[in-house]
């Protein structure tokens, strides 16, 4: 199969375009018009919910716009600073196994941040990448996808450096571990740095989601 595209937006996107763009795509992908497609962005501030968002769990419903995602998951806070990927393949051609592919985006954010020596992990029974922090186990990078007709999307969110007092909004992804960033614990990688490490390791994610 021939390699996504690889899609970079400037400045911040806002959600309702997103989201309406990548149900589009998704659409195509499914029908054969659109090729597959990693879409990278960053948002204005604002507040998402999954599929599994409990009420009690957005803290403050006025401090940024919340917008209903249609992806799994709970709350999450998207906002300048934050790298965005909107993962859009067809997983039909690539071995239609969901576990699979979440854990293969998991790999994928460790595998970039090791280029900036920071040490991601996950946590058996939850989904995302973690990090080691004075505070402990800390949560860097988020992931929230949907599968429809075996087409994804949706994706995950690395913390560059983004406000981190932003997520005391909400109760992120309905976990009590905090929130860090890349910035936060001393790495001062740019976003266009994360954007090409990101590159350089995503055929290894299409390695392993074969048919």
């Amino acid at each position: 199969m021939a390699e996504p595209i690889w899609d970079v937006s400037p400045g911040l996107t806002e959600y309702p375009v997103a989201l309406a763009r990548m149900q589009s795509i998704a659409a195509g992908i499914r029908g054969g018009s659109e090729p597959e497609r990693i879409w990278l962005v960053e948002h204005p501030p604002l507040y998402t919910s999954g599929t599994s968002a409990a009420p009690a769990e957005l803290v403050d419903a006025t401090r940024f716009p919340v917008f209903p995602a249609g992806r799994g998951g709970r709350y999450t806070y998207h906002g300048p600073g934050q790298r965005v990927a909107y993962v859009m393949l067809d997983l039909a051609s690539r071995g239609r196994d969901v576990r699979c592919f979440v854990a293969g985006l998991e790999d994928w954010i460790i595998a970039a941040l090791s280029e900036f020596g920071v040490a991601g992990r996950i946590i058996p029974g939850k989904i995302g990448v973690w990090v080691e922090s004075p505070a402990g186990p800390a949560k860097v990078a988020a992931i929230g996808v949907r599968v429809q007709r075996w087409v994804s999307f949706h994706g995950f969110a690395v913390n560059v450096d983004p406000d981190l007092d932003h997520f005391t909004g909400i109760v992120p992804c309905g976990l009590s571990e905090p929130v860090t960033s890349l910035a936060a614990l001393g790495c001062a990688a740019s976003m266009a740095d994360i954007d090409a490490a990101l590159a350089r390791h995503l055929p290894a994610l299409l390695a392993r989601l074969v048919a």
